[in-house]
């Protein structure tokens, strides 16, 4: 009750947001022509991106969020799936939000984000600077 309070309280602090604590206002969504979306006002929603929303607002990877992080690498469906051990078929599957990306695998992406090796070669640490390797070795 307590999240629900705040993020309540939240919007409400929000000028172009505040219109929606009106139960009349908020009441005008409905489904969209074809069945696939909301609409609400002049805005529709697709049924993909409200499933990729209650995924991230659940703690879950959202295909949506595998899909920036291929972009922001500049990756291919090729290069990712070398990238994450995996089949391009499963890139594409995550990518397209046809299978649950498991936690391990959006892990390994922000792993590979954060060491972007440029080699087939997995390192056997994170490179923090010239201490990383030495004190990780000495422990």
């Amino acid at each position: 009750m307590k999240k629900w309070s705040l993020t309540w309280l939240n919007v409400s602090r929000v000028a172009v947001l505040r219109p929606i604590l009106d139960h009349q206002v908020f009441h005008r969504v409905h489904i969209g022509e074809w069945g696939n979306s909301i609409e609400w006002f002049d805005e529709e929603f697709g049924a993909d991106n409200i499933y990729a929303w209650a995924k991230e607002q659940a703690g879950e990877v959202s295909h949506e969020m595998f899909d920036e992080w291929i972009t922001r690498n500049e990756l291919s469906l090729k290069t990712a799936a070398e990238a994450l051990g995996i089949s391009q078929r499963m890139v594409n599957y995550y990518r397209t939000a046809h299978k649950p990306i498991p936690r391990q695998t959006w892990l390994a992406c922000l792993g590979w984000e954060a060491i972007k090796p440029n080699t087939q070669v997995i390192p056997r640490c994170l490179p923090y600077g010239s201490q990383g390797p030495s004190v990780i070795a000495a422990v």
